[in-house]
């Protein structure tokens, strides 16, 4: 049961939204079918296609909610309230509105009417299939707090009337850029937990994974869904490599790349072929510049240091700046890299950010300067929420 939920409770709630309008009730109405799933199906048995089932019976019950909305329409307007807009909309008919559906609701658990803390709770709840405590774990919040997230959401985009639909022209680019920085923030969280006792929480990034390949299928034409894609395949290739059995980090120059998976990083080359030039298509450029590295040696530099550029005149953003920094270090050495970092520096953007200390250090050991690396890997330690990145800092403080 838990296991056919997670594959097709987005599917069923989208299809079942399409019904009533409104994602809280859709939710709890597929809530309901799941409860007389798990009454019948023990004596009944589980039937051939457990998410058809389920389907019908919770469309069954939003047709038998919109129904009873009628009769009470009809008795107000025998009193002189007319409610001509409660009428139904029309039910699914076919396989073939699945996809739609879909769609319609990862735009709908995404719209920028609500913070993104809310919109990545409802997406991963109604999208990822997580339960309100796998999310409050994943984040290190307590689950209250992801509780009423939720409920503030669904309330939220009630009260705003958000049509359930895929919105077009501007309103479409406007609303996909929320729905991919959604996606992309569910990996990266993933990818490199912001604080905790683990650098990896490997169930985000495969779920943003998979909401990245169900975007990419569902909207063929949008180059940027497929630059996303690629990205998070290309990242998602080297997450075995980026801990050690005992889960501290493993720095890129010494991850062994024959352990890096393959097929993925060949998904990433075929989606990369379908983006287009925006940040995401621009960031999956980048790591396929790593992916094809066979050796850390090998990387092309030059190119990723350009790239970063690009990605900087689209984004302008003091990470990037400091990841540009990096690249131009590989590229042109550690002292043209360290005026670009001095200025970041000189900034407030990133005065708490654990990663600046920890480059400039980087780059003072290069240039033979171990007492001031030694003070910023310190610094960088001190910063940083993570249990695991914060004992690799101090070792490397330790060990100057």
């Amino acid at each position: 049961m838990d296991a056919v939920f997670r594959i097709e409770s987005a599917r069923i709630i989208a299809a079942v939204t399409r019904i009533v309008r409104d994602v809280g009730i859709a939710e709890e109405l597929v809530q309901d079918a799941l409860v007389s799933a798990l009454e019948q199906w023990p004596s009944a048995g589980v039937p051939d296609n457990p998410g058809a089932w389920l389907t019908a019976a919770a469309k069954h019950r939003a047709i038998d909610l919109v129904r009873r909305r009628e009769v009470y329409a009809r008795k107000l307007a025998e009193v002189g309230r007319s409610l001509e807009d409660a009428a139904p909309p029309e039910e699914p008919d076919g396989p073939e509105d699945i996809g739609d559906d879909l769609l319609r609701l990862i735009f709908t658990a995404c719209h920028p009417v609500l913070s993104a803390p809310a919109r990545i709770a409802l997406t991963l709840r109604l999208l990822g299939g997580l339960t309100t405590p796998e999310i409050a774990r994943a984040f290190l919040v307590p689950e209250a707090t992801v509780a009423q997230r939720i409920v503030r959401a669904k309330r939220t985009l009630a009260e705003a009337g958000v049509p359930f639909e895929v919105p077009y022209g501007q309103d479409r680019a406007q609303r996909l850029s929320s729905v991919l920085e959604v996606v992309y923030l569910v990996f990266n969280e993933g990818y490199s937990a912001t604080a905790g006792d683990d650098l990896l929480r490997p169930q985000l990034c495969e779920d943003a994974l998979r909401l990245a390949r169900q975007l990419a299928a569902l909207m063929p034409q949008e180059p940027e869904v497929h630059g996303l894609a690629a990205l998070l395949e290309f990242q998602a290739s080297r997450t075995g490599t980026r801990t050690g059995r005992d889960g501290r980090p493993v720095l890129l120059a010494e991850q062994n790349r024959f352990r890096w998976d393959g097929r993925l990083i060949r998904r990433g080359f075929d989606a990369l072929q379908r983006a287009g030039t925006g940040p995401y298509s621009v960031q999956a450029a980048i790591a396929a510049c790593h992916a094809k590295a066979r050796r850390y040696e090998d990387t092309d530099w030059a190119t990723i240091a350009a790239l970063y550029e690009r990605l900087l005149a689209l984004t302008p953003s003091p990470v990037v700046a400091l990841n540009r920094a990096v690249a131009v270090s590989m590229a042109r050495g550690p002292e043209a890299a360290l005026e670009l970092v001095d200025e970041l520096a000189a900034g407030p953007a990133l005065r708490g950010y654990h990663l600046l200390p920890s480059v400039r250090g980087d780059l003072l050991l290069r240039l033979g300067r171990p007492a001031e690396a030694r003070a910023e890997f310190e610094r960088a330690a001190e910063l940083t929420l993570n249990e695991r990145e914060r004992e690799l800092l101090r070792e490397r403080a330790e060990g100057l």
